[in-house]
C-alpha cells in the first residue's frame, strides 16, 4: 500500500489545505526569523504582523517549521508561541538537517532553503522572507556558501526578499546565481537591494514594475518546465533604509569581532545580525521588520496575480 507523502510527513492547517486544493493565493513564510532573528515576544508579534500583512493583501499565509518531527505548513497561535519562547534552543534547519530532525522527532526553525523544500512538498510556489543567504565574505577561501543558492536553482519556489544580506559578498553571490540559472528580478528598481540599504550598486537581471508583470514571467517559466525559483528583490521602503556607508562600517567591525571569536558556519549570521542590532541601537532590527512586512505585501500581490493567470 502506498502512503501519501502529505499524510506521512506533512501537517497542513485546514485553511491552507483548502486554499491549495482550490488554487487560492498562498505565501509561505520562514520560521528562523522567529527563533533566531529576534527576542521573545517581539519575534511572535512580528510573525503575526507578517501573516496579517499577507492576508490584508489578498493571500493566505503559511508559516513553516518542523515541530516534533512533523513538517508544519501553517502554525497556530500556540505553536508560534512555543517557537518564539524556545528561541535558540530550536535547531536552525536547512536541507541537510530535515531528515534527521524528522526521524528524531525534534524541532527545527526553517531557513530559506528548508522553507522552500517544504513549500514545494505542500504545493506552494511563493515565499516571502527578509534576505537570502549567499557567498560569505572571504568565501573564495572559506568555501562558506549558503545552501539557499543551490535551493533556488533546484526547487520550484520563487523568493521575494530585500536582496542578499548585507553581511555577505553580494557580487560573488550574484555570480553564483547567474551560473546556476537563477534570474534576479528587481521590483521597481534596476539595482539589487542590499537588505538594510536600498541598493548594493549591482544591477538586476530584469526590472519588473508590477506584481502582474512578475506573475506573468513566473507562469511562463513554470509552463515551460524551467525548474528552479526566481529571486525577486524588493528594496526596503526609503524611510526605513539605513545609510549604506554606515552599515558597511558596522558590518566590517562585527566581522572582525566574529573572526577573533572563531565563530563559523551557521552561527555566523545570527551573531552578525545581533551585533549589528546592538551597534545600531536597534535601528537595524526595526529596518529588518519593516522590510519583511514590505516583502510579505508584494508576495501576496504576486500570488493573487498568479492565481488570476
Amino acid at each position: 500500500m502506498t502512503i501519501n507523502l502529505s499524510e506521512q510527513y506533512l501537517d497542513i492547517l485546514p485553511e491552507i489545505k483548502t486554499a491549495i486544493d482550490q488554487g487560492k493565493p498562498i505565501v509561505a513564510l520562514e520560521s528562523t526569523i522567529i527563533s533566531h532573528g529576534m527576542p521573545y515576544p517581539k519575534n511572535v508579534e512580528t510573525a503575526k504582523e507578517v501573516e496579517q500583512m499577507v492576508r490584508d493583501n489578498g493571500a493566505i499565509p503559511a508559516t513553516i517549521a518542523i515541530l516534533g518531527g512533523r513538517l508544519k505548513v501553517g502554525l497556530n497561535d500556540q505553536e508560534l508561541e512555543y517557537l518564539g519562547k524556545s528561541g535558540l534552543k530550536v535547531t536552525k534547519a536547512s536541507r541537510r538537517d530535515i531528515p534527521f530532525i524528522v526521524s528524531r522527532g525534534e524541532d527545527g526553525a526553517t531557513t530559506v532553503a528548508a522553507t522552500m523544500i517544504i513549500s514545494e512538498l505542500a504545493g506552494i510556489s511563493l515565499f516571502a522572507t527578509g534576505g537570502i543567504g549567499g557567498v560569505h565574505r572571504d568565501g573564495e577561501n572559506s568555501m562558506d556558501v549558503s545552501a539557499d543558492l543551490n535551493e533556488l536553482s533546484n526547487t520550484n519556489v520563487s523568493v521575494i526578499c530585500a536582496g542578499i544580506k548585507s553581511i555577505l559578498d553580494i557580487g560573488r553571490t550574484l555570480e553564483y546565481l547567474e551560473t546556476m540559472g537563477v534570474p534576479v528580478v528587481g521590483y521597481q528598481t534596476d539595482h539589487v537591494p542590499a537588505f538594510y540599504a536600498r541598493s548594493s550598486g549591482y544591477g538586476v537581471d530584469y526590472r519588473a514594475n508590477s506584481a502582474n508583470e512578475i506573475a506573468a514571467s513566473l507562469k511562463a517559466k513554470y509552463d515551460m518546465g524551467l525548474n528552479g525559483g526566481a529571486l525577486i528583490t524588493n528594496p526596503v521602503p526609503e524611510k526605513f533604509a539605513l545609510d549604506p556607508n554606515d552599515i558597511e562600517k558596522t558590518i566590517n567591525e562585527a566581522i572582525q569581532e566574529m573572526n577573533k571569536r572563531g565563530i563559523t558556519g551557521k552561527d555566523t549570521t545570527p551573531f552578525l545580525l545581533a551585533r549589528i542590532a546592538e551597534q545600531t541601537k536597534g535601528e537595524s532590527l526595526d529596518t529588518n521588520i519593516k522590510l519583511v512586512l514590505n516583502n510579505a505585501k508584494l508576495a501576496a500581490e504576486i500570488a493573487a496575480e498568479l492565481c488570476k493567470l
